[in-house]
């Protein structure tokens, strides 16, 4: 049996995230025909070509993207194997925060990542809403947050961007004669905000129909029928249903949702985990990326 190169697979992954050989090439510090040549020889090696051409340009064939997802597994690996051994493995606490409607989807990822590459190192985790834990990681009292809130100030990355949707309960009967009834969350939210132009710029009337300081009473709402709010698409459940441009509801931008820690962060083992998240995760979007795509909501208040 033969063995993959891993010097190979790591120049794979570069070309499908650079979207080109000479893009890869510059993150290599290679010359494109070195790279070129390397495909070659992984191609020899597994027998079959990885890649075919579409007008000036190439895109990876069926067997190209199978041996992506395997590249991106072995190359997690190693590089957790080489880090492991390297660094030793972390010690102390690690305090780390996530807002009520990803902290059952997006942290356990992140959980997993940070316990399997040091079992040693005490995890604190707090859950609350966004701008709260933003405050909480500016002023030191966690170590890193996740947010849908983009703030210049951090170091952060780009996790996942998620689909704002309106909800309602699975029973409600939307009556668009009458004002949208809004249900909202106290102080600073980036979906009451989003929810309020997007109606004001179709020229929907709305009112606030109800008001929770939590997403737990949001959901309460909503489950009574007293209304639609609007929120990212992971809060939606079996007893909620999506409305949309079919109901006579405006479409909502997209929300990122970033990992952030604090710049000048003094724990060593804050960035440490920070650096082994971006590289295990394949995150490769900075949060001081710019952001331009229509539909995609800006630097807002966060919920």
């Amino acid at each position: 049996m033969k063995t993959l190169d891993l010097e190979l697979l790591r120049s794979l992954v570069a070309i499908d995230e650079q979207d080109s050989f000479a893009g890869a090439a510059v993150q290599l510090g290679k010359t494109q025909s070195a790279v070129t040549q390397q495909m070659q020889r992984l191609e020899d090696q597994i027998g079959h070509a990885l890649f075919e051409k579409q007008g000036r340009s190439k895109r990876l064939t069926p067997h190209g993207q199978k041996l992506l997802e395997y590249a991106r597994h072995l190359l997690a690996i190693n590089d957790d194997a080489l880090r492991s051994l390297q660094q030793g493995s972390l010690e102390g606490v690690l305090r780390i925060g996530a807002p009520h409607d990803v902290a059952d989807n997006l942290l356990p990822t992140l959980l997993a990542q940070v316990a399997r590459v040091s079992p040693l190192l005490q995890l604190d985790i707090h859950v609350g809403r966004s701008p709260f834990l933003m405050e909480s990681l500016k002023r030191g009292e966690i170590d890193m947050s996740i947010s849908n809130r983009n703030d210049p100030g951090l170091d952060g990355v780009v996790l996942r961007t998620s689909p704002t949707v309106w909800l309602c309960s699975a029973n409600y009967v939307h009556d668009r004669s009458k004002p949208v009834p809004l249900i909202l969350v106290e102080g600073p939210s980036v979906y009451h905000r989003l929810a309020r132009e997007a109606l004001d710029a179709a020229g929907i009337a709305w009112s606030p129909n109800y008001t929770a300081s939590s997403l737990i009473g949001i959901k309460a709402a909503l489950r009574a029928g007293l209304g639609v709010t609007a929120r990212g698409i992971e809060t939606a459940g079996p007893e909620l249903r999506v409305l949309g441009e079919n109901d006579g509801l405006p479409r909502l931008p997209d929300l990122d949702y970033y990992l952030f820690i604090r710049r000048n962060v003094i724990n060593p083992v804050t960035r440490k985990v920070f650096d082994m998240l971006k590289a295990n995760l394949g995150l490769i979007r900075s949060a001081a990326d710019p952001v331009s795509p229509a539909g995609r909501a800006g630097s807002m208040p966060g919920d």
